[in-house]
């Protein structure tokens, strides 16, 4: 009995079950981190100004992108310009929901202290901002080689995150300045299958068995996330606006 020709078809098996195992493996858990993203940290780094930062608020992001919302986009805005250490953030958004509320409280005897006679700080400038998808599927990219069989291809995409951002002067109404800024979001792809049809031609050319050889078929997708395109487009435009921005 020929034992080579009676593990080959097991030892096979076994190789493309551990293939298959291994992608279909859960991912390791990772530990939470605070942020560090490249853009982020530019817009910490930036020079403090001298005297008074300038008042801004900000009320809500339009967005036209269905994977981002105008609620989160606008946190992320407020995040970055109080990160920037340039501007004093006033809410305005979602006043209703809690500053006024607490007033309200106050005013009622409900709550010690006088914040119900304090009246808010007023805004020098609004910003007015808004998310578009400038450019879907910018460039598309894909190809594919056979060989006696297997197939290897794969392919890339790239989109673009556009936003916008106005400064409106809260005195007169007049919009001072614009700044559009640009963000790509990339995604790629790999497949690979055919691979037994591959094997069973190679062994067929060396007059071996092929009744028991596997196929293996595996597909990878990545895609930069939208929300890390986003925030990166939204610190770029923070850091414009300090260096545009009339105190």
């Amino acid at each position: 009995m020929n034992t080579s020709r009676t593990l080959r078809p097991r030892c096979m098996a076994f190789i493309a079950a551990a293939v298959v195992a291994a992608c279909a493996s859960t991912p390791a858990t990772e530990a939470p981190r605070v942020d560090s993203a490249a853009s982020t940290q530019k817009l910490k780094q930036l020079a403090r100004k001298p005297g008074e930062r300038v008042v801004v608020s900000i009320y809500e992001f339009r967005s036209s992108v269905g994977e981002i919302t105008a609620r989160g986009s606008t946190d992320m805005f407020a995040t970055a310009l109080i990160q920037s250490g340039q501007f004093r953030v006033v809410e305005r958004s979602r006043l209703n929901d809690g500053v006024i509320r607490e007033k309200q409280l106050n005013a009622a005897g409900l709550s010690a202290g006088k914040n119900a006679t304090q009246t808010l700080i007023d805004a020098k400038y609004i910003f007015e901002g808004s998310i578009t998808e400038a450019n879907a599927s910018e460039t598309q990219r894909s190809g594919a080689i056979r060989i006696a069989g297997a197939e290897f291809g794969g392919g890339s995409n790239r989109d673009v995150l556009g936003i916008d951002v106005r400064v409106i002067d809260v005195a007169s109404g007049e919009i001072l300045n614009v700044v559009s800024v640009r963000k790509s979001v990339a995604s790629d792809s790999t497949n690979v299958s055919g691979i037994g049809n591959l094997v069973s031609t190679v062994l067929a050319r060396r007059g071996k068995n092929t009744t028991f050889v596997p196929d293996i078929q595996m597909q990878q997708q990545r895609k930069e996330s939208l929300d890390v395109a986003l925030r990166a487009a939204i610190d770029q435009a923070v850091i414009e606006l300090a260096a545009r921005l009339p105190q």
